[in-house]
């Protein structure tokens, strides 16, 4: 018998974004450099946001979590981006670190490989400023609400990004179809999604805590998006061989995908 999914008031009581970031991000050493997940995303983004073909004035940023590596090629594109997250303590460490507090997560080693894929990596000060210049507002987020950001209706974005956010929201499949649905809701017809996530994880591991998620393949993902009316673009993926303990992926996806200008 498989473990309960992981509840939105689950994570709300027990995740703990510290910890969490020094385990999957810290100083170049967290698990996520040590499975190939940071190059391969933060490469992902750079070229997506350097290539000149998605930009725009707003950008969305679905299930922001405590994280900034999200932002570090977007704030070059967009003159505005709003992240976004259901748990309280998350949205309270991102602004920890957008104000600069005191015993805010040190995200350097991170900003100086994302400057480095962008060709400069002594640019890494430059770049946290623009960050923090970009990044206007967090907002509390629930993407299986028809509107996410209720009870706020917000102008439609130009772009969403979402990383790692709806295998840890939705308990199955009907429920993730449903959550890009909901969306869909937040974007321009024609506007992008750029979708970041990890291959056929069940679990990760905060400290003495597992959280169970739900399992996404490339067949889900090639279903699930089309059904919710977004046309694939890109859809890159990277399987690791490295011994994975604190969850049980085999690997990373990348996608870019486009709302259908028939779809509402």
């Amino acid at each position: 018998m498989e473990p309960d999914f992981t509840t939105s008031e689950m994570y709300q009581a027990h995740f703990d974004p510290k910890l969490y970031m020094e385990t999957y991000y810290a100083g170049g050493s967290g698990h996520f450099f040590f499975d190939g997940y940071m190059q391969f995303i933060l490469k992902n983004l750079c070229k997506t946001f350097t290539s000149g073909d998605v930009k725009g004035d707003l950008l969305i940023d679905i299930g922001s979590g405590p994280t900034v590596y999200q932002f570090l090629s977007a704030c070059e594109s967009f003159k505005e981006i709003i992240a976004t997250d259901y748990a309280d303590q998350n949205r309270k460490e991102l602004e920890s670190w957008l104000k600069e507090e005191p015993g805010a997560f040190d995200w350097s080693e991170v900003v100086k490989l994302a400057c480095e894929l962008e060709g400069d990596r002594e640019k890494w000060t430059e770049k946290e400023a623009k960050v923090r210049r970009t990044v206007k507002r967090i907002l509390k987020c629930d993407v299986t609400k028809s509107n996410p950001l209720e009870p706020l209706v917000l102008p439609a974005a130009d772009c969403l990004l979402t990383c790692l956010c709806l295998q840890a929201a939705c308990k199955d499949e009907d429920t993730f179809s449903c959550a890009l649905k909901n969306l869909s809701s937040l974007l321009k017809p024609g506007g992008y999604l750029v979708m970041v996530g990890v291959l056929a994880s069940k679990f990760y591991t905060v400290g003495q805590k597992k959280f169970y998620v739900l399992s996404v393949d490339k067949k889900l993902l090639k279903k699930a998006l089309p059904e919710s009316g977004f046309e694939i673009l890109q859809l890159h993926t990277q399987n690791h061989s490295k011994a994975v303990h604190l969850s049980d992926y085999y690997g990373h996806y990348f996608i870019v995908a486009r709302k259908q200008t028939n779809t509402s």
